[in-house]
């Protein structure tokens, strides 16, 4: 399906696994935790007891490694039994603290793209995460530059996208999301008649995963690269 973006006149980027590697250190935190706690339970139920808790937690605590912390610390307690030790416990937190102060890591292409698309399109940055760690991590990657407006979300939604393109005055129809997320990125934005990119990161936590009949829906272009964005926008 050919799509056409001779329109588009601003463009959004998701940021975590779009424009820097994200997930990559949750999966190596979330080893680390089985191995602390394998003297209480398997590793794939430690894994399964560790995500049930993160979306029983996920409308008090939001996105983000604050809340990825507690819930490591309330998973630790359910499965021992209260029994963990204090050791452990600072050990959890510390892991979390390593993921905060993690350098930013930017994608293959990344900041090349935006130089190119900057002179020709408004670029916004729309995630979803912690205020204060998003704002951190988009300081040390150095892309700030290129952005007119960053907006953190609570969540990527139909309507907070709606909302948030309104409060912008943003036309849908010249609007174009670029992420790695079907879910949260493309899914949403097709719904409401704006225009999608996917470019998939090689690993998605398991909350963002979508059925294949979802995956096959119409109206997004998939590109390998960030860097293929190139020979539709110009």
């Amino acid at each position: 399906m050919e799509i056409d973006f001779k329109n588009i006149k601003v463009i959004g980027f998701d940021a975590d696994d779009t424009l820097w590697v994200n997930e990559t250190y949750f999966r190596e935190t979330e080893e680390k935790f089985a191995e602390l706690l394998e003297g209480y339970e398997t590793k794939n139920t430690i894994d399964q007891e560790l995500f049930k808790m993160e979306m029983k937690n996920l409308e008090l605590y939001g996105y983000g490694i604050k809340g990825f912390m507690l819930s490591m610390i309330e998973s630790a307690l359910e499965l021992s039994n209260q029994k963990v030790s204090h050791g452990v416990l600072v050990e959890i937190l510390n892991l979390g603290k390593q993921m905060i102060d993690h350098p930013v890591e930017l994608l293959d292409g990344v900041e090349e793209v935006l130089e190119q698309l900057k002179t020709k399109y408004r670029l916004i940055v729309l995630t979803k995460g912690d205020l204060l760690d998003q704002e951190r991590k988009l300081e040390k990657s150095g892309l700030s530059k290129f952005f007119s407006h960053v907006e953190v979300l609570s969540d990527k939604k139909e309507a907070n996208y709606k909302s948030l393109l309104s409060h912008l005055e943003i036309d849908i129809n010249e609007f174009l999301m670029v992420g790695n997320s079907l879910k949260s990125d493309v899914i949403p934005l097709i719904s409401i008649g704006a225009k999608a990119v996917h470019v998939p990161f090689h690993t998605t936590w398991v909350h963002e995963m979508v059925s294949d009949e979802e995956e096959k829906q119409n109206g997004h272009l998939k590109l390998a690269s960030i860097r293929d964005l190139m020979k539709y926008l110009n």
